[in-house]
């Protein structure tokens, strides 16, 4: 079955397109994990690829006492959030252990995990004590009331912590799953590195299912990344944790556990379908039971991957010119955490010679991949615009992307101060190209028309954030 019967609607000029020159994914993997050293918090290293950024931030953690350097800014501002910044480290983890040997290929596995370690080893310092975790460093409201680049920056680095009077079970179970996934990818090449990961996650697990509570309630300035609940972290959480010890203790949790019906998107906030999938394979594998609440997991998954390829009962939205669309802010965030779970699914139903059965017909793993590489095709270029939507890919790509250290002059060239509002004056409002290309960067994408405006004030379609790149590194591993 070709493509085009997979996807009736949007797709007939995405697929007029396809006589366009082919997309190179090794190129693009390349720059997807450059993006992450363009993110760096903290003191970098020797071998640091992004020339014009600096070190910023070598305070960090001073107000408590604690070496919080390190880490990731999340978007275009200069904030560490710790909850995405967890989970753009457990999707980052799991490409490496699906697409390890893919990475390898491409001589980018060394890459992918400097960059996974770049946030463990961050995690790392900021869980004090089993049950006291520093989740955020930085206030957004006055980071965003100034553009300033992050090796200058002059607003405060107030760090912020969950502990057991002060609970966040969301926080401290994704940042659980991040490190039993990470562990995972560090098993073999550094089994004593990976151990202590695992521990930390064990402990962060019991955190987070001891004392609950929402991460914002304890961490008011947390509300940029504000959660909707903490169900689906302990549920991941678990997933991630029985994967990496096939500890029973694990299984009796996701046993027992709400499996979260069907999602409609699977995101920094809601880590539902991620666990229903990693469950589901399971299942597969003959892990765990295929009755009771077990099979309501792999109905859950199975359902919300046949809605994103347009075969179920509730599909996911699409634009005229093919893209999935979710929302109009940071759309392709929801596309590429969807499409990593769509080609892992895939892979492991090749593996089972399974098929996934949808209300609307039959989907072949080779389809699912297809349809995975429409959409991969457009955010690289091949949509109604002509224009990828990672920078640095291509030969047109987004100029004004929403980020403050690319758009103003990088310190190594310039080291007069940019102030608070000065930045706004003399870089925000600049009607020009930004100085610094963040490669690799996923701009938030066009709106349900295709339509894109590419101003750097237009942070909806304009700004990246490690979110949308983390699931794209696998997805780009596995397609190149």
């Amino acid at each position: 079955m070709s493509p085009k019967t997979l996807l009736p609607f949007g797709f007939s000029l995405l697929l007029l397109l396809q006589g366009s020159a082919p997309s190179n994914y090794g190129a693009a993997l390349t720059k997807s994990l450059l993006y992450f050293e363009a993110q760096r918090s903290g003191k970098l290293p020797p071998n640091q690829r992004v020339l014009w950024r600096g070190d910023s931030a070598l305070q960090d953690g001073n107000d408590a006492g604690v070496d919080l350097v390190g880490g990731y800014y999340d978007a275009g501002d200069n904030v560490k959030f710790g909850f995405p910044h967890a989970f753009t480290v457990t999707l980052l983890s799991w490409g490496v252990i699906e697409y390890g040997q893919q990475l390898a290929a491409k001589k980018e596995l060394g890459h992918a995990m400097e960059a996974i370690k770049w946030g463990t080893d961050y995690f790392i310092k900021a869980h004090t004590q089993p049950n006291v975790l520093y989740g955020q460093v930085g206030d957004g409201d006055a980071d965003h009331a100034c553009w300033e680049r992050p090796e200058d920056m002059t607003t405060p680095r107030t760090s912020y912590k969950i502990d057991e009077q002060h609970p966040g079970s969301d926080l401290a179970g994704e940042t659980a799953a991040a490190f039993a996934a990470a562990s995972m990818a560090f098993s073999k090449s550094d089994p004593s590195y990976s151990s202590q990961l695992l521990s930390h996650g064990k402990q962060l697990f019991d955190f987070a299912k001891t004392h609950q509570g929402l991460y914002q309630n304890s961490i008011p300035q947390a509300k940029f990344y504000a959660s909707s609940g903490f169900e689906d972290e302990l549920v991941w959480a678990a997933a991630w944790l029985y994967r990496a010890t096939n500890d029973q203790t694990y299984v009796n949790y996701l046993g027992s556990a709400n499996t979260g019906g069907t999602r409609n998107e699977f995101s920094w906030d809601d880590k539902y379908t991620g666990a229903q999938v990693l469950v589901a394979k399971f299942i597969m594998e003959g892990r765990v039971p295929s009755t009771d609440n077990w099979v309501n997991y792999k109905s859950h998954a199975e359902q919300f991957i046949c809605n994103t390829v347009q075969k179920g009962y509730h599909n996911v939205k699409m634009t005229r010119g093919g893209a999935l669309w979710w929302l109009s802010w940071n759309n392709f965030q929801y596309t590429t955490s969807a499409l990593l779970l769509a080609i892992s699914y895939a892979d492991w139903l090749n593996a089972a010679r399974s098929n996934l059965n949808c209300p609307n017909g039959q989907v072949s793993p080779d389809q699912l991949i297809a349809f995975a590489r429409l959409q991969v095709d457009y955010i690289l270029g091949r949509n109604p615009r002509g224009m990828s939507f990672m920078l640095g890919y291509g030969a047109r790509f987004p100029q004004q992307l929403h980020h403050r250290g690319s758009s103003i002059v990088s310190i190594k060239k310039d080291k007069r101060l940019v102030t608070c509002t000065g930045g706004y004056t003399e870089w925000f409002n600049r009607q020009a190209p930004n100085p610094n290309i963040v490669y690799g960067a996923i701009a938030g994408g066009p709106d349900q028309y295709d339509n894109y405006n590419d101003s750097r004030p237009n942070y909806e379609q304009a700004e990246s954030a490690t979110v949308n790149t983390t699931p794209f590194v696998g997805v780009l591993a596995r397609l190149a």
